[in-house]
Parts: structure tokens; sequence; C-alpha cells
């Protein structure tokens, strides 16, 4: 399993670790992705979710 967001598809993206020396080394950022229930078409469902949709989705509820 990847990380990344089964809503909104976000993933690793990769750039450089940049010394003080100004030595580069690569490395990864990676989301910061939960494993959280969610109700899908009325069942509940286990998903890959990363905060920021998990956030809005909860608010989303709360609105409704």
């Amino acid at each position: 399993m990847g990380k990344f967001c089964e809503v909104c598809g976000k993933g690793a993206m990769s750039g450089n670790l940049v010394s003080h020396s100004n030595r580069k080394t690569r490395r990864i950022w990676a989301p910061n992705v939960q494993r959280v229930n969610v109700v899908v078409d009325g069942t509940p469902r286990k998903m890959n979710i990363c905060t920021r949709c998990w956030r809005t989705l909860k608010n989303q509820k709360q609105s409704n």
C-alpha cells in the first residue's frame, strides 16, 4: 500500500534535502494519511484519507 489519499489522490512528493554546506540528497515528503471509517453510499468502509480531506468530510457532515 502506497501512501496516498483515496479521496483526492494526494501522494508523496520528492525533492532535495539541502544541508548547510549545500550538499543535496534526495528525500520524500509523504502526506499525513490516516485509516478512517467513512460511510460511502450508506455502508461503512475503511479508507486511507489525508487529514485535509478528513477535516473537509467532517465539516460537510456537521453542516447537513
